[in-house]
């Protein structure tokens, strides 16, 4: 079923995110195509819809059998000064790698919700049909899930200023901004706004994975490293901040798939020095 083949990239994320595992994530698509076969394909009309909806339900029932947490009841009053649901979006992709030991915390229905309707747009009316809950109930469940993301970023925040105070670093959101202004001006080809980005003796590492000789390489200068992120403006349009180990880096991640990850240390507003993982095992 080539067809089949032409979502599985995008199936293979919504299974991963649900569930945190690749291992688990790609038995959930092999599920998916087996229902898909036995299926009657000429009641599907929407085929990427119909097999979202099948590959969450096998993950929901996957998250199901793990231990079962308790739920919250549905009609638990929202606390004062929600943000709006922009807002929390927002908030939810700035949490990055993160977001997968945050998900752990939630009950299955709590991160389905969250997963399909925040990550990959899913309506709510559709999600609701999946978990067999009325519309509302299922805004919930997504809003009381955006609420535990956002405490986990403010606590990351809070260790991040708690570090700063005993001199461990710099600040986490000026280090962030660093960071997406080298996206930025990497996706826009911008070589001058590379250059402000860089202290004039950064270097650069790539492993031996991310190198096109296929053995480590190390980069030196300003000048130098804003040539080789130009030529990484093709990978940007993939990318996207988040964060690893705590600290803010650029996320490569085409067809949903983690791909390349690129970490930073900053000085001073500046980028000193720049690490490009692509080894699978450090991945």
């Amino acid at each position: 079923m080539d067809d089949f083949e032409e979502h599985r990239a995008y199936l293979h994320a919504v299974a991963y995110r649900m569930l945190g595992s690749a291992s688990e994530a790609d038995d959930a698509v092999q599920e998916t195509w087996l229902r898909l076969a036995r299926a009657d394909r000429d009641d599907v009309r929407d085929q990427r819809a119909w097999l979202t909806t099948i590959v969450a339900r096998i993950c929901l029932d996957m998250l199901r059998s793990r231990t079962s947490r308790r739920e919250v009841a549905l009609d638990e009053p929202p606390p004062a000064g929600d943000p709006d649901p922009e807002q929390e979006a927002v908030l939810a992709d700035s949490v990055g790698v993160a977001l997968l030991v945050v998900l752990d915390t939630l009950s299955p229905a709590e991160r389905l919700a969250f997963v399909l309707h925040d990550t990959f747009s899913v309506p709510f009316d559709r999600i609701a049909a999946i978990l067999g809950r009325s519309v509302p109930a299922t805004k919930m469940l997504a809003s009381r899930a955006r609420r535990r993301i956002r405490a986990s970023a403010e606590a990351v925040d809070a260790e991040a200023a708690d570090g700063a105070a005993d001199g461990a670093g710099a600040d986490t959101a000026g280090r962030w901004r660093v960071v997406e202004a080298f996206l930025a001006a990497s996706r826009r080809g911008d070589f001058a706004a590379l250059l402000d980005l860089l202290d004039p003796d950064v270097t650069a590492r790539a492993d031996a994975s991310a190198a096109p000789a296929g053995q480590p390489v190390t980069l030196a200068g300003a000048q130098t490293v804003a040539r080789q992120a130009l030529a990484f403006s093709g990978n940007a349009q993939h990318a996207r901040v988040g964060l690893v180990d705590g600290a803010p880096a650029i996320l490569v991640e085409p067809h949903g798939r983690l791909a390349l990850v690129l970490t930073f240390e900053i000085a001073d507003d500046r980028i000193v020095e720049l690490s490009i993982v692509a080894d699978p095992g450090h991945l």
